[in-house]
């Protein structure tokens, strides 16, 4: 399989100010790019630099996205696992096409994205009758992360962190929690959407207890929703 065909290509540019974390993670996350910013001052003192992150928690709340930012911030070109190209029926193919991605990332020096790691990273104990082929695809991925250049950087992401065999689990220094947001998080979020409107398109009623991804659906909805309505009252004459 030609190796374009196991990244999507995700051209969306996001900055560091797009993400909405608590001061916990956003300061793992700022530790992680200094160190990748004076990665050869730290190399002078033999100082190992974390260069395999673990994002997990609910969907929707921020992981891709903050996968994007760190990239952005690093200068560095994000390499997106094509999980659905990737995984084939033979364990061997899919394998191999795992390892592509993980050299043409090392190469590079890329950010590698993996979304939904627990497909790859299963615990060999979960399912009895593909324990056998989940061995050595999980072997295989032990020994790429393990070999891993410390120049280019890892970052998986996955719902269920529960699922990822604990071998897997690990090999990450860094593993970062996204919770559903708190309602005052997700105003602050609603804001930040909304300010690019005129005034009256931005009083939409708020949802809470949900992800950035739903309110963003919400808040967009509710905008276009207002727009067509003032469209549609200036060109549909009212009848008397």
């Amino acid at each position: 399989m030609n190796i374009s065909d196991l990244i999507i290509n995700d051209k969306e540019k996001v900055s560091l100010n797009d993400l909405f974390l608590d001061n916990v993670n956003r300061e793992q996350m700022m530790q992680l790019i200094r160190e990748h910013n004076y990665i050869e001052e730290l190399r002078q003192y033999d100082l190992p630099v974390n260069n395999k992150m673990l994002l997990f928690g609910s969907s929707g709340c921020g992981k891709t996205t903050a996968a994007k930012a760190i990239a952005a911030a690093l200068g560095k070109d994000l390499l997106i696992l094509n999980l659905s190209n990737v995984i084939c029926s033979r364990i061997g193919e899919t394998a191999q096409n795992i390892k592509m991605v993980f050299d043409k990332a090392a190469r590079e020096n890329a950010v590698l994205f993996l979304d939904e790691f627990d497909q790859i990273g299963k615990a060999r104990s979960v399912d009895d009758k593909d324990v056998g082929e989940m061995r050595r695809l999980v072997n295989t991925m032990i020994q790429l992360i393990d070999y891993y250049p410390q120049k280019a950087l890892l970052i998986c992401a996955t719902n269920h962190e529960s699922f990822i065999d604990p071998a897997l689990l690990r090999r990450f220094q860094l593993r970062i929690g996204f919770n559903m947001p708190a309602p005052a998080v997700l105003d602050a979020y609603y804001d930040k959407l909304l300010l690019r409107f005129p005034e009256n398109m931005q009083k939409i009623l708020r949802k809470y207890n949900i992800s950035f991804a739903e309110a963003k659906d919400h808040a967009f909805t509710a905008v276009k929703n207002t727009l067509i309505n003032e469209i549609e009252a200036r060109i549909i004459p009212v009848e008397g």
